[in-house]
């Protein structure tokens, strides 16, 4: 009896043994795998989240950087805008109290057009009288009652702001057209009216006239911009002094739109003593003038200058054998 009780503790104290191991066993085995798979898995989920919204921090901060220059340009537009609209006005402002000035000024503006008529029929008449004067010439040696005889040509240019920003390009074509009707000559020569020469390599001599050379007298032209007083005297008187020859015809071109020197008629008499006539009564040099009307879409304050000019152009191409010729715009 005592011996079949002491087996049946024996063996259920085994039983109970071998399940209490396996449960051990099996929480290791279950422990084991949820530790590895959290450190596994965990650190590789925190580090790819970290370097994502890295990634995203950088990308605002590069459009915020981008959005912030584009609003200072905007801001730097907006204020050059205010002040652009600020001038305008300003502009508006003046043209207005000018409109209003000379509206209430009728009365002076009905004579400055009574005193531009009497100009006007001032210089028919005069036309008139040096039309009937070279009536032969003109039917044989000119053209649009210039005369185009000789042989030998020099351009004198008003080279001063007024004529290179306004009628500069009308300018040129008054030249290439000044040389159409001349289609040879033996020598041509470009000087501002200061006496400054064109180019410097034919200083006191005759630039040969071809083709090429008209071409890059035509070219230079375009950027030639010396100094200039707006008074063509110096011009005139050192080229007739420079190249007057009893043997060769040559006429003066004088271009520009206003005279500032102190007496128009200290200037002809200069003229006179210079370009002295020969013994058949012709000048040593003939002397036209094309005058610019810039001055004249100036107030008539202004317009002083050009009346100046175009005064002592026709007394001098009256007095040396040439032509004036007035145009009515500069376009």
């Amino acid at each position: 009896m005592a011996k079949r009780e002491t087996e049946s503790f024996s063996m259920s104290y085994l039983d109970v043994m071998c399940c209490g191991f396996g449960a051990i066993i099996l929480l290791l085995m279950i422990t084991k795998t949820t530790v590895d798979q959290s450190r596994e898995v965990a650190p590789t989920v925190s580090s790819g989240s970290i370097l994502e919204l890295q990634k995203q921090l950088f990308d605002i901060r590069g459009e915020t950087n981008i959005y912030n220059r584009e609003l200072n340009a905007k801001h730097e537009q907006l204020s050059d805008f205010e002040e652009r609209v600020a001038r305008l006005r300003l502009e508006l402002s003046e043209l207005n109290n000018r409109f209003k000035t000379t509206s209430e000024n009728s009365t002076e503006y009905e004579e400055m057009q009574g005193e531009l008529a009497l100009a006007r029929q001032s210089l028919t008449a005069e036309m008139r009288r040096l039309q009937s004067q070279q009536a032969t010439q003109i039917d044989t040696e000119s053209i649009g009652g210039i005369p185009v005889d000789s042989e030998y040509v020099i351009f004198i240019i008003d080279t001063s702001g007024s004529m290179f920003n306004y009628s500069w390009d009308k300018m040129m074509e008054v030249v290439a057209d000044t040389l159409k009707i001349y289609p040879e000559v033996k020598g041509i020569q470009v000087m501002s009216d200061q006496g400054d020469y064109m180019f410097s390599t034919f200083r006191g001599q005759w630039i040969p006239d071809t083709p090429a050379r008209r071409t890059a007298i035509m070219q230079r032209l375009r950027t030639w911009n010396p100094f200039s007083t707006s008074s063509p005297t110096k011009g005139i008187l050192t080229a007739i002094q420079t190249f007057y020859d009893p043997g060769k015809k040559i006429s003066l071109y004088v271009l520009g739109d206003e005279f500032t020197g102190d007496s128009i008629a200290q200037v002809v008499d200069t003229v006179d003593r210079i370009n002295v006539a020969d013994d058949t009564g012709e000048r040593l040099v003939r002397i036209h003038g094309i005058g610019f009307p810039v001055m004249f879409s100036q107030p008539r304050r202004y317009q002083t200058t050009g009346i100046r000019f175009a005064t002592l152009m026709r007394e001098l191409a009256r007095k040396n054998g040439g032509t004036f010729v007035g145009l009515n715009d500069f376009y």
